[in-house]
């Protein structure tokens, strides 16, 4: 077995997990978990983590997710998927040089113009507790995202319910994983029933149920 992901499933690396199973590659998998969520990473019981030596070997920057395949090592979860799907081909790949494009930009897109708010609406509306929660971290989101939402949403129109080429791609995984983070603001959904509907169905499908059934099982 050539491939490795490392990374726990409470992180990015979910999203090239979703990705391995949509195209039925073997992988092996190395739970990593972020240094900061440990009390004492330095315990000897410690698990291992984005500090430990054996995994700063795989990625000298510390984070995760990362790959090792057959030798080769790469980091950044949306840079790992447009690999992967590169590499295996099959219909979740890009089919030409154009696709290859539109997949990048639909990915550093939502990286870039989406992801940022929408971890904070996932945070301060949800995930934090109420006394953590900073409300104009969430105006700032709820201001910012509903231009976003439209602009998928038009392009989903456009693409037959899809973000390229007419089929479910890895750039609809990339995207739907950075999307997926605002779900608590219903209200930007309803705005955009087709972002809806395509959230849904991508969350729908037996390999992101899989990879989530595994998250549910990883401790918090």
């Amino acid at each position: 077995m050539s491939l490795t992901i490392y990374g726990c499933y409470r992180s990015r690396a979910s999203r090239n997990i979703w990705l391995a199973n949509e195209m039925g590659l073997a992988f092996a998998h190395v739970p990593v978990i972020q240094v900061y969520r440990l009390p004492n990473p330095d315990a000897p019981d410690a698990p291992l983590h984005t500090q430990s030596p054996e995994f700063l070997a795989v990625n000298a920057k510390g984070q995760i997710p990362a790959i090792d395949d057959g030798g080769f090592k790469l980091q950044e979860s949306l840079a790992i998927n447009l690999y992967l799907a590169r590499k295996n081909g099959g219909p979740l790949a890009s089919a030409n040089l154009q696709e290859e494009g539109l997949a990048a930009m639909w990915s550093l897109w939502a990286a870039t113009s989406v992801e940022s708010h929408a971890l904070n609406i996932q945070y301060h509306m949800a995930a934090y507790p109420p006394e953590k929660r900073d409300p104009a971290l969430v105006a700032a989101a709820l201001a910012a995202l509903p231009a976003q939402f439209k602009a998928l949403d038009e392009a989903l129109a456009q693409g037959g319910g899809f973000i390229m080429g007419g089929r479910f791609t890895v750039a609809d995984i990339n995207v739907a994983e950075i999307f997926r983070y605002a779900k608590p603001a219903t209200q930007l959904f309803d705005a955009a029933p087709r972002v809806k509907a395509w959230l849904d169905a991508c969350q729908a499908r037996p390999a992101f149920k899989a990879m989530w059934a595994a998250r549910d099982a990883e401790p918090a």
